[in-house]
């Protein structure tokens, strides 16, 4: 299995990126999305942030868990977010993420989203890079993908505007 990763400019099109994905077979469950976030409200702490009021927003409109929550902000893919997290990254500050690399970050102590990435086969020094993206306010997106749906999922990755699309 091989990882096709690559960073969004806007939630509008990572989700519709995602959308694609899912309607051309890619299972959600090989989704990650990663997000730097802002925390709304006072004294939520760290860790993992609840719903709606004290959530992390992508810095680009409302909050997508907020929104994940209350009508479904993705429509289709809300399958994929029900997972979706606030999380305290050392180092990164908060964040949002979904996907398996959200449940690699929610343990995360030390390594941060460098470690969660690399313990999904980006090499260190790509995967500095792609936190240094996220730190940017760009939204990271990671496809397990089979050998035969690569390319598939590259290309949707770039026609909805992805930038940095590598596959490891």
């Amino acid at each position: 299995m091989s990882k096709v990763i690559g960073t969004f400019s806007s939630r509008d099109s990572a989700e519709s990126c995602i959308r694609q994905l899912r309607n051309s077979g890619f299972d959600h469950n090989r989704i990650s999305l990663v997000a730097k976030g802002d925390r709304q409200g006072q004294g939520q702490g760290q860790g993992r942030g609840g719903q709606g009021q004290g959530a992390a927003t992508m810095g680009v409109g409302g909050s997508l868990a907020m929104g994940t929550t209350t009508g479904g902000v993705l429509g289709g893919v809300a399958g994929l977010l029900a997972g979706l997290g606030a999380l305290t990254i050392p180092g990164l500050g908060p964040i949002v993420a979904a996907g398996p690399l959200a449940a690699a970050l929610t343990g995360a102590v030390g390594g941060g989203l460098v470690g969660g990435l690399v313990d999904m086969g980006i090499p260190q020094e790509r995967s500095q890079f792609y936190e240094g993206k996220v730190r940017e306010g760009k939204i990271l997106a990671v496809v397990d993908a089979e050998s035969d749906k690569v390319d598939s999922a590259a290309r949707s990755m770039r026609d909805f505007g992805a930038s940095d699309v590598e596959t490891h």
